[in-house]
């Protein structure tokens, strides 16, 4: 398998000292990977402008034994997606930071499927939320819609729920690997969107959730979708640095007005002064979508 491509940017992307962006900076050089795996550490350093102890970092990962077997297990009992791969989204792969590497457990065919759009908002969310998510996704379920989401407490678990309920697609992207759950309170939730959905990470299945993982796959959720719905959000939250990922990948951005009175809607009424469309109905999402995405969606994300 170590000749295989596919193989080779799976396990090099598992390795340490490197990051995404210096991976695809080899992969520009040599789409193949092959000449990474025969050079020496000081060949490395040299020609990837890697200093010389993460080069001998990534060198003793290349040619570790158990990684190179926990890499071949991981292939053999997942669904793993690499960049290279045909199926891979390509709403996805036109971002700025496109995940190499995506680990899936659930259908497969909702990667490519459209309209989506994705959903976020607090994970402490006020008392008429679930009413907010149910009133503005329910049409659009109805309407054959997929709903992205992140799986976290709050707007995030109501989005997945009411599609489930209403025997909808769903995606949901994980700040961590399948082994580790989190909230491990949503451990039956996500095995149900494994069973009618799909589940995606870009982290390995034994990895734990980290703090910086959720800002991190947040790039992710948004960039499956033609657009994001803020449903709530603070000024200061994890939902608005989605927004802001969504509107630097080119994507619209729905916002719900509320109380002036709750904190939960601060982020939405910011969002909404800076330009963000004021949604109100479902069906100011479905006249988007027919009026100008749905026509040269793709040929806008080709131009970013």
């Amino acid at each position: 398998m170590i000749n295989n491509v596919r193989f080779r940017l799976i396990h090099l992307s598992r390795c340490e000292g490197i990051t995404r962006r210096w991976i695809q900076k080899v992969l520009k050089q040599d789409i193949s990977l092959l000449h990474l795996y025969q050079m020496s550490p000081e060949q490395i350093s040299h020609a990837y402008s890697l200093p010389f102890k993460n080069a001998a970092d990534l060198y003793q990962n290349l040619h570790c034994d158990m990684l190179i077997k926990r890499t071949k297990s991981e292939m053999a009992n997942h669904h793993i997606i690499t960049i290279l791969d045909k199926r891979f989204p390509s709403m996805l792969k036109a971002i700025h930071d496109p995940p190499l590497v995506l680990y899936g457990k659930g259908d497969l065919r909702l990667l490519n499927y459209m309209p989506s759009i994705s959903v976020i908002g607090s994970r402490n969310p006020s008392a008429e939320a679930k009413k907010k998510v149910a009133f503005l996704i329910e049409p659009l379920i109805q309407n054959k819609w997929l709903i992205v989401s992140g799986m976290a407490k709050g707007v995030d678990q109501f989005a997945h729920e009411i599609t489930l309920e209403n025997c909808g697609k769903t995606i949901a992207v994980l700040g961590s690997g399948f082994h580790y759950i989190y909230p491990k309170e949503n451990r039956q939730l996500f095995q149900d969107i494994v069973n009618k959905g799909l589940v995606l990470s870009e982290y390995p299945p034994t990895t734990r959730p980290a703090r910086h993982h959720f800002p991190e796959r947040n790039r992710i959720i948004s960039g499956l979708s033609f657009g994001t719905l803020v449903i709530e959000a603070k000024k200061r939250s994890g939902t608005m640095i989605t927004v802001d990922q969504a509107l630097e990948q080119g994507r619209e951005v729905f916002t719900v007005p509320g109380s002036i009175f709750m904190d939960q809607t601060e982020g939405c009424h910011q969002l909404i002064r800076d330009g963000a469309q004021l949604v109100t109905n479902a069906s100011d999402i479905l006249e988007e979508w027919d009026s100008i995405y749905k026509k040269d969606l793709f040929s806008r994300i080709k131009s970013l």
